[in-house]
């Protein structure tokens, strides 16, 4: 199908034709048109226009008025105030759109971004041999809905998840493994993310106590990290044990968190390995970086420690070894050049914006990024407790992600169950309702806020069927399937002919945003904007259920006039919340 100019964009083209005729010096010139609770749009491009070409606002509002043909989308205009125009849509053009995107089943008329390109998107970054927290989360939940967008929009995306899976750490362990072969074998042939998990938890354990009290251990353990590096084939054959066992762990919870992780995507530090001298040899014979008391730096003028001294990035340390930043310019490299990425988006904690500024800066210099390659952090706040303070257990542990996530699921199905015997829900409805209400939880809480907020994880608020969440969401859409179940021989149709009620105007405006809405998300990786506009779209579906019976309206044309908006609304809302991550029960 082909896309859906919005009525927006025809009154914004309309309207800038008119002021070009009107000011035929301006160039294009934008009317800044919005949604206004005086009108349906109010445009307030003329004030700034006016003063620009010493014009009187008031008579440039006119002339432009004079310019515009009213007619098929444009009812009616008006100058209001200094010279704001005000502008009523015919009812007509509202319906005739919402029926081209009613048309649409799997766009609903949204235009592809008009020039995509390829972005490399680094998210949902666990280590291995680790148990993933909630810090883990917000990396996952924003990443995924960002790759929805952009895919959805026409950009062609390959998702990167940089785990971390190389260092000294790795010492320890592979030589404890190596001392104690069994300790990872499986009870059977399916294992659970929990078994993995508790094996990896308790040898790192053991693994640590001896490291911490034999001396002779220790030494061993140095010198493994040492052979790990150099590429020993034994060491790496136990090396990828822990890496093998840590993603059994890490899909059983990016299943339970309802997402698409694919092995071929997990490209861990380990991945640059071979890419670190020439990263470095390059960096030093551009002369970008240089050495400093043996170690490789890069400097910034803009960059100082409290001391007032310059903080370098430090590539390469003076003992040989390499550091994050290494790997992280290897990474560049690989998706500039190997990739061909037009676009690299890193969904990480704003804790570390200082190193990836620094990273970035450093590409550039090097001439890996320049202006039709760019790197972009989408910083995240962090995830508090009620009391405002990070989140932690009360033992002032860490929370872990499944703790979490098992706890979501837990109280949504009771929320979930104390509504289904009214629906009359089978048991297998209720568990498998409560999973997708509890996830849509944790999901939209989490994307409901701007992504470089920290927010509050409370889970009596998540579940709650009232104010913003995504069980209100939720529950709008199954509502509407029990009315379209119950609709008998009535099928939703549009009728451009019946006026509409300020209800109806109102939802169907809203409506016929969603187009340049999810555009706009995309294009500025805000997925917080979407789910504003879904809750919006709720409560709309909210004020008209309230003032438009559907079933028991006046006439049979406006019972499948009305079946036909509330069904757009429904294929909206399941189109939206899906590009979030979140599923739509049919019944609730």
């Amino acid at each position: 199908m082909a896309s859906v100019t919005s009525l927006s964009d025809s009154v914004q083209q309309q309207l800038a034709t008119a002021l070009s005729a009107a000011l035929p010096d301006a160039g294009s010139a934008d009317p800044l048109l919005r949604r206004s609770d005086r009108a349906d749009f109010q445009a307030n491009g003329i004030l700034a226009l006016a003063k620009k070409a010493k014009a009187n606002p008031r008579e440039l509002a006119t002339q432009v008025v004079e310019q515009v043909r009213s007619g098929d989308v444009i009812k009616d205009i008006e100058v209001s105030g200094p010279g704001f125009l005000n502008i009523t849509i015919a009812d007509r053009a509202i319906t005739e759109n919402l029926a081209a995107r009613y048309a649409d089943s799997d766009r609903l008329g949204v235009p592809f971004a008009a020039h995509p390109g390829t972005t490399v998107i680094d998210y949902a970054q666990p280590n291995v041999a680790k148990e993933m927290h909630v810090g883990h989360l917000r990396s996952a939940v924003i990443g995924d809905a960002v790759v929805q967008l952009l895919e959805f929009t026409g950009e062609s995306v390959v998702r990167r998840h940089h785990i971390g899976d190389w260092g000294t750490q790795f010492g320890m362990l592979i030589q404890f493994l190596d001392e104690h072969p069994h300790e990872l074998d499986h009870k059977s042939a399916q294992v659970s993310g929990e078994e993995a998990m508790s094996n990896l938890d308790r040898l790192y354990k053991a693994a640590r106590k001896l490291f911490d009290s034999d001396e002779e251990f220790k030494t061993r353990a140095r010198r493994r990290v040492v052979d790990l590096q150099a590429g020993d084939p034994h060491t790496l054959a136990v090396w990828q044990k822990f890496v093998d066992e840590s993603k059994i762990y890490f899909f059983s919870v990016f299943e339970k968190l309802d997402m698409e992780i694919r092995d071929p995507d997990i490209v861990g530090e380990s991945g640059y390995n071979d890419m670190l001298a020439e990263t470095c040899r390059l960096l030093e014979e551009s002369g970008v970086a240089v050495r400093s008391e043996g170690a490789l730096c890069v400097f910034f003028d803009d960059v100082k420690g409290p001391d007032g001294n310059p903080v370098p990035l430090i590539v390469q340390k003076s003992d040989g070894g390499y550091g994050y930043a290494a790997t992280d310019l290897s990474a560049i490299r690989d998706r500039v050049f190997n990739l061909k990425a037009n676009s690299l988006l890193y969904v990480v904690d704003a804790r570390q914006a200082l190193h990836f500024r620094m990273v970035f800066e450093t590409a550039r210099r090097a001439g890996w990024l320049n202006d039709d390659v760019t790197a972009f952090q989408l910083a995240f706040g962090t995830v508090l407790g009620k009391d405002g303070k990070p989140f932690k257990t009360r033992e002032g542990e860490t929370v872990k992600l499944v703790d979490l996530l098992d706890e979501a699921v837990e109280r949504a199905t009771a929320v979930v169950r104390e509504k289904a015997e009214k629906v009359g829900l089978s048991e297998q409805e209720i568990v498998e309702n409560g999973r997708y209400v509890g996830i849509g939880a944790v999901k939209y809480a989490d994307l409901s806020t701007s992504a470089v907020r920290d927010y509050k994880f409370d889970l009596d608020q998540m579940v709650s069927l009232n104010g913003d969440t995504s069980v209100y969401l939720q529950y709008a859409y199954a509502r509407i399937k029990s009315i379209l179940r119950k609709a008998g021989e009535a099928r939703p149709t549009a009728h451009p002919e019946l006026a509409l009620a300020p209800a109806e105007r109102a939802l169907g405006l809203h409506l016929d945003q969603f187009g340049e809405t999810v555009l706009e998300v995309a294009a500025s990786h805000e997925p917080h904007k979407l789910a504003s506009y879904l809750y919006q779209l709720a409560s709309l579906l909210t004020t008209f259920y309230d003032q438009c019976p559907v079933l028991k309206a006046e006439t049979p044309e406006q019972v499948e006039n009305r079946l036909f908006l509330v069904d757009l609304t429904a294929r909206t809302l399941h189109k939206g919340m899906d590009l979030l991550g979140i599923r739509t029960p049919e019944r609730l």
